[in-house]
């Protein structure tokens, strides 16, 4: 019997011989590897529950657990609540099963189709088996039509507040990622040849890294996303010259080696997030935008947060502001004598920035002359997923787990930024890993991810009850060392890049808050994400960037009529800080005369590993 089709105008033939990759071949060594997984399987059980036999750690899954029941059974209430309601999702739903079969079945007599399959560009499946054959096809076809419908439910679901329809929908693409059929082995065709091929090794060595990598995560599962032996931090990346010349309890500052014979006049700080390490901005020579920007003649100082312990606890944002900022503003002047600087803010290293601005404000404070903020949100009406963590339950319950150590694990947080695309960054690679037995490539972007830090206690609980709970900064409501900010305080010439793709920061969240400050404000979105859209080298020659008139009235609006420019933003913005600036002097030693160096860049607080 033959099964045909067409595929982009090309004739897709199945028949008996295609079956040949799917029948065990031999059993015995089956047999004996399915014992060898599931031992290796029994280790990692092992290794999971015994930290917590010993009271080593808390399970810090049945929260988001309660949450994502408590926020789902809403949803169900209202379809149960009325008969006719239910009766008739249930009968949409089975009417498109039933749609679904009924292709299969003239598929497989060779009939034309009643209605054409649901076709989406969807790499989970890539794998010509799901197009071709009738087991697989019918598969997705089910899950497509199962997930669309579960999502429907949400959002046809009346009566719900904003904030837990959001909830809802994002549980449910979660449920519906994680259930995928390419996530099991007898459903993934890719996996089960592979399974067949091998008799079951590859299943061997996925339990063995499953095992492996819970023993990482000392009894949480640390994923992961690429080969972590084959880079080391000061070694394969964060090379660019430079040296520690100044530190405290909360950061390090280092200062670059120059490498024009003239520089700017005025200094660049870079306040990176402290939610992720400094070196993206320095991940190779080629990628590097701090060497670039030394290339270009700046000064380039940098802040290197420290990875925090529970003596840092009590640390908010008032300290990061004095102890980060502002010490690092007056190590510039120690070593440079300037008094003036130009800023670059990333991420939350971007709102730290800006709320300090405001502080300096109300203080009188000059210093900084202009500011660039890079993928950075003051306002949170539109911040996206991450807004689903966010309410005051489930704020209570983190900051009590919070006290009891006076952090927050990283892994807390790359979990949680790797749920807002698990279809991309969670079940891939659980796929290549623990099922087909794969040992993930080498990619620096993705050690960089993985090198996790911590949150202090007090600065993270600020940071989401007044950006992500109360928007209290472009509500002037926001009050850092007794004083109550307002951004339109803030005069200065702002940079404000944002990313198309962003799902961290997304582009209509930075162009609403480039509104709220006092100055002019230069908006310009770059594209690909939060990170490929910043670390983006000119000589790559990749992406693109827009730029127009303020970032008034509607976002789309606004790109629909911006100037698109091929490649890199970086050399725009680098005329952008040249004409905020005044004249060069020549290049600087490192530390001036007023300043020792501690240590080698990148220092030793980046090398701290949660």
């Amino acid at each position: 019997m033959t099964d045909s089709k067409r595929e982009n105008g090309a004739r897709v033939d199945f028949d008996a011989k295609d079956l040949d990759p799917y029948l065990l071949k031999d059993p015995e060594a089956m047999a004996m590897n399915f014992a060898r997984a599931l031992e290796n399987l029994g280790k990692a059980a092992s290794a999971w529950l015994g930290p917590r036999e010993r009271g080593e750690i808390s399970d810090t899954v049945v929260e988001p657990v309660t949450d994502m029941v408590k926020t789902l059974s809403k949803v169900t209430e209202y379809w149960i609540s009325d008969p006719r309601r239910t009766f008739e999702a249930q009968t949409q739903l089975m009417s498109s099963f039933f749609g679904i079969w009924m292709n299969s079945m003239q598929k497989m007599q060779g009939s034309p189709l009643a209605a054409e399959p649901i076709d989406r560009a969807d790499k989970r499946f890539a794998d010509e088996d799901w197009q071709k054959n009738p087991f697989f096809e019918f598969l997705k076809q089910v899950y497509f039509v199962t997930a669309d419908w579960a999502e429907k439910l949400v959002t046809e679901t009346e009566g719900l507040d904003e904030h837990t329809k959001h909830k809802a929908g994002f549980y449910v693409k979660q449920i519906t990622a994680a259930l995928s059929p390419t996530n099991f082995v007898v459903t993934n065709p890719q996996v089960y040849r592979e399974t067949i091929a091998t008799s079951g090794e590859n299943l061997v060595r996925g339990m063995k890294m499953l095992t492996e990598d819970i023993i990482a995560g000392r009894g949480e599962l640390r994923l992961r996303q690429t080969d972590m032996t084959k880079f080391a931090v000061g070694r394969d990346m964060a090379l660019t010259p430079g040296k520690v010349i100044a530190q405290n309890e909360i950061c390090q500052i280092i200062q670059y080696e120059p490498s024009t014979e003239t520089v700017l006049k005025r200094p660049l700080l870079i306040c990176p997030p402290w939610i992720n390490k400094f070196y993206i901005l320095d991940l190779n020579p080629q990628k590097s935008f701090i060497k670039w920007c030394v290339d270009q003649g700046h000064t380039v100082f940098v802040i290197s947060w420290v990875n925090p312990d529970s003596r840092h606890a009590l640390k908010d944002w008032t300290a990061y502001a004095r102890e980060g900022v502002d010490f690092a503003l007056e190590t510039v002047e120690k070593a440079t004598g300037e008094k003036e600087v130009n800023a670059v803010g990333y991420c939350v290293g971007g709102t730290l920035l800006a709320a300090t601005l405001a502080l300096h404000a109300k203080e009188k404070n000059k210093r900084i002359k202009s500011a660039t903020l890079f993928t950075t949100q003051v306002d949170f009406t539109h911040a996206g997923d991450l807004k689903v963590f966010v309410d005051e339950e489930q704020l209570q319950a983190l900051e009590t787990h919070m006290q009891e150590l006076g952090y927050l694990d990283g892994s807390r947080m790359s979990t949680a930024f790797n749920m807002l695309r698990a279809s991309e960054l969670i079940w891939p690679y659980f796929v290549n890993n623990y099922l087909k037995g794969q040992e993930p490539l080498p990619f620096d972007l993705l050690f960089w991810n993985a090198d996790s830090t911590r949150m202090a206690a007090a600065n993270h609980a600020f940071y989401l009850r007044n950006c992500y709970l109360r928007n209290a900064l472009t509500k002037d409501e926001m009050i850092l060392d007794g004083k109550t900010l307002s951004l339109k305080d803030i005069k200065i010439p702002i940079y404000n890049l944002a990313t198309r793709e962003d799902h961290i920061a997304p582009a209509n969240s930075v162009f609403l808050g480039s509104q709220f400050f006092g100055g002019k404000v230069q908006f310009v979105v770059a594209g690909s994400g939060h990170i490929a859209g910043v670390v983006n080298p000119p000589d790559k020659h990749k992406y693109q960037f827009w730029t127009g008139g303020p970032a008034k009235g509607d976002y789309e609006a606004w790109l629909a009529k911006a100037k698109e420019t091929r490649g890199s933003w970086w050399p725009h913005w680098h005329a952008w800080i040249e004409s905020q600036t005044s004249g060069r002097v020549a290049a600087r030693k490192v530390g001036g005369a007023a300043l020792n160096a501690i240590e080698e860049a990148p220092g030793s607080y980046v090398m701290a590993r949660s």
